[in-house]
């Protein structure tokens, strides 16, 4: 590994650099293995995790993967579900039978019109389309009705979200939301009152603007203490 990364801090790497040699470590997301070496071969951020190496992009479109979670934007309707933009490449498609409960075609547009925005777990991802599915054990799928979104680059998402959930945690309990983070970048964000959902989209803000800081996790809760009056 570089020396960087040895002593834990983060660090920025770019298409063809040598991000660890031998037989010590694997080769993670948009990294690839040339002989001994692991190259990077996307712009990012190196990150380890035991003995994976990977790179978080910090730029760019989502790339969807099944088992993501979303939230879309309904933007058409067919006679077997609706079409769904989640910001990937292209489309999403959710079908009428993985849907919550029986839908008749004709309750459709009733149930989720033209401009609603959707909670949804990507089921499936094809060459050129993307099906999704409400139809998991998991809470929180469906229609948002109440609540702010929040709208942020997709490849600070990991960041947002930490280390087995630990960041967002940390927010939500100092905030006094409950925050759900879709892997495209949206983030639903219900709070008591307003206050608190503009203190906790401030602080998420902040994680995002700050996203290759060292200690990110101590300068989150330091910014939530002297902000904390912004709250009611």
């Amino acid at each position: 590994m570089t020396d960087k990364e040895k002593h834990g801090k983060k660090e920025l790497v770019i298409p063809g650099e040598i991000i660890a040699s031998g037989d010590d470590f694997l080769p993670g997301d948009w990294t690839q293995k040339q002989g001994k070496d692991i190259i990077a071969i996307r712009y990012g951020v190196l990150e380890k995790q035991d003995r994976i190496v990977k790179i978080v992009p910090i730029s760019g479109v989502y790339i969807p993967r099944r088992g993501n979670f979303v939230i879309g934007e309904i933007k058409d309707l067919t006679n077997a579900g609706w079409v769904v933009e989640i910001g990937a490449p292209y489309q999403a498609f959710l079908p009428l039978r993985e849907c919550l409960g029986f839908i008749e075609e004709s309750e459709m547009e009733g149930i989720y019109g033209i401009g609603d925005l959707i909670a949804v777990k990507i089921l499936n991802v094809k060459r050129t389309s993307i099906d999704l599915t409400m139809k998991l054990r998991e809470k929180g799928f469906g229609k948002i009705r109440e609540g702010a979104i929040l709208k942020i680059n997709p490849h600070r998402v990991p960041r947002v979200i930490g280390k087995e959930g630990s960041m967002i945690s940390i927010i939500k309990e100092a905030t006094g939301c409950n925050i759900t983070v879709g892997q495209n970048g949206l983030i639903w964000i219900q709070g008591p009152s307003v206050e608190n959902q503009i203190y906790a989209e401030n602080a998420i803000n902040f994680i995002v603007a700050n996203t290759i800081t060292e200690g990110l996790t101590e300068k989150v809760e330091k910014w939530l203490k002297e902000n904390k009056g912004d709250k009611k």
